[in-house]
């Protein structure tokens, strides 16, 4: 039987370029701030028009590898905030017909270790991030999209104080889905917030003492309150996001 290959695609020159320019940033060539030279000078070098070093200049920025200061034409390298890639990646899974089932379960799976690590490794600032994440939901809960966005940010601050930047930007897509579904809850049990009240002060009193036991115990409780109140407004955990 003869072997038959498919065609190779030749790629584009904004790609290839676009790719030079980041293997220069991976690999620490160009670091964050650093200027790039204009685009007229990597036309120059790459041996190509502008207007291709001007798209792959767009895909970089697409992907926060590139940006420009405030007032200045000129590029710079830039590190991809969290929240940016948080959003592609949230979108991804919604796409993906992420449930609420899904949700739970990756929070009762990641928040009690992260609780602990946090107990383990908080700092002084860290604790007063945490402790005002609790006081801002307390304070700040009486409609659902305010008491959604301040338990989510509770959430944050415990996973900052575990210092695990790689944990954090996995942790970031997971609260961003986390919110709209919490909103839906609490439209209809008002009551969880008192829960919740109580769940993040026991919470923050054990990563102050430094109690890993009581950090982890006290986030399992509270996660698994969100499950109970599911089941009280009558939320189908096998509802997607997107519905």
């Amino acid at each position: 039987m003869a072997i038959e290959f498919e065609e190779i695609r030749a790629e584009p020159a904004y790609k290839k370029v676009a790719a030079a320019l980041m293997e220069r940033i991976l690999d620490r060539t160009l670091q964050d701030g650093d200027r790039l030279p204009s685009e007229t000078e990597l036309a120059r070098q790459f041996g190509v028009n502008r207007s291709t070093v001007r798209e792959a200049v767009r895909e970089l920025q697409g992907n926060g590898l590139l940006g420009r200061r405030r007032g200045s034409k000129l590029l710079v390298v830039t590190r991809p905030e969290a929240d940016l890639i948080a959003e592609g990646v949230g979108r991804a899974l919604v796409l993906h017909d992420v449930t609420y089932q899904d949700v739970w379960e990756a929070l009762m799976i990641l928040e009690p270790p992260i609780a602990e690590s946090a107990a383990r490794r908080r700092t002084d600032a860290d604790l007063q991030m945490i402790t005002a994440a609790a006081s801002n939901f307390a304070a700040n809960n009486s409609d659902a999209a305010s008491a959604a966005l301040h338990a989510a940010d509770f959430f944050r601050a415990v996973g900052a104080a575990t210092h695990n930047r790689i944990l954090m930007m996995g942790h970031e897509p997971l609260l961003q889905l986390l919110e709209p579904s919490l909103r839906a809850m609490m439209d209809k049990v008002p009551q969880s917030r008192a829960r919740i009240v109580t769940a993040e002060k026991r919470i923050s009193e054990a990563i102050r003492a430094r109690d890993v036991d009581a950090a982890r115990t006290w986030m399992t409780r509270h996660v698994r309150d969100y499950s109970k109140g599911y089941e009280i407004a009558g939320i189908d955990l096998r509802r997607r996001l997107s519905d």
